[in-house]
């Protein structure tokens, strides 16, 4: 086996340790009593770091850092069309009194123009 093939067997053998110790703080922060924004937050962190080294390592994806870094643009673009869209179909009934259907809410008085 040439030395190459070792350390890349080196590297692989350093992600799955990193990963099995991410598994564990992920249980153990599981068990540790947040506020649920910040359980959230340490979720998505814990997460997002899992994530990235199997993708990077194990996908191969360390080597395609112009194509990672657009695609990573473009999601966060898409990201915020997705999440101003719903409010930006809200901004012209804002300061308006609305009430659901069938709610047990007072009814708006009807102001005559």
């Amino acid at each position: 086996m040439s030395e190459d093939v070792r350390d890349h067997i080196k590297l692989y053998y350093k992600v799955a340790a990193a990963l099995l110790v991410l598994t564990v703080v992920t249980v153990g922060v599981s068990y540790i009593n947040f506020a649920v924004p910040l359980a959230i937050v340490a979720a998505l962190v814990i997460a997002a770091t899992k994530g990235s080294l199997v993708a990077s390592y194990f996908m191969h994806l360390i080597e395609e850092r112009k194509g990672i870094y657009a695609a990573l643009l473009l999601t966060a673009f898409f990201f915020l069309v997705l999440i101003f869209i719903p409010i930006l179909g809200h901004t012209n009934t804002f300061g308006e009194y609305k009430t659901l259907p069938n709610a047990n809410a007072p009814v708006a008085a009807e102001v005559e123009h």
